[in-house]
């Protein structure tokens, strides 16, 4: 079975300076052990608020050969919120669907969902997600898109990923 190298970066300039405790970045880590059963490595940074930064700190993670980076914070209305337009900049190719099914989702918990603006997009083998702050969203999140992670993985030749199907389906067409 082949190791997952999974990015995780929280945006937060409070918890990057040590005010408060990166919940967050924790609720994708344990989310993605539910997950999966291949080993995983995790690659983890918790930066500030800064769209360079957030670039950069994007882009070392694909150099490192990460199949998942997994962002959250950064993604509403505010001007510090500038994860969504990063991940534009440095990405190949978005994938629309990723964000559009994670407010879908979102609206039946919070009306404020709307103000969100998760992403998806790829750039080299690596598939990069933006999600919501808060942990419970990032897992209502998750739950509703990680179904298409691991074949858009295979599809951009990244490692082979195995679901744990007790805990999530995922969905590969047959044959695949």
């Amino acid at each position: 079975m082949q190791t997952i190298k999974i990015g995780i970066i929280t945006a937060s300039d409070r918890a990057s300076q040590g005010i408060y405790e990166d919940i967050s970045g924790v609720a994708i880590k344990d989310t993605m052990e539910e997950y999966l059963k291949n080993p995983l490595e995790f690659e983890y940074r918790c930066i500030a608020d800064e769209q360079e930064l957030i670039e950069k700190t994007m882009i070392e993670l694909v150099k490192l050969k990460c199949d998942l980076i997994v962002t959250t914070g950064g993604t509403g209305p505010a001007p510090r919120d500038v994860t969504p337009e990063a991940t534009e900049n440095i990405c190949d190719k978005m994938l629309p669907g990723f964000g559009e099914q994670m407010r879908a989702v979102s609206l039946k918990y919070v009306p404020t969902a709307i103000l969100s603006r998760q992403s998806a997009g790829i750039k080299d083998k690596s598939l990069i997600i933006n999600l919501p702050g808060k942990p419970k969203s990032i897992r209502e999140c998750l739950d509703a898109v990680f179904p298409a992670v691991p074949y858009c993985i295979d599809l951009i030749g990244g490692n082979f990923m195995e679901a744990d199907e007790e805990v999530i389906k995922i969905f590969r067409p047959k044959g695949k």
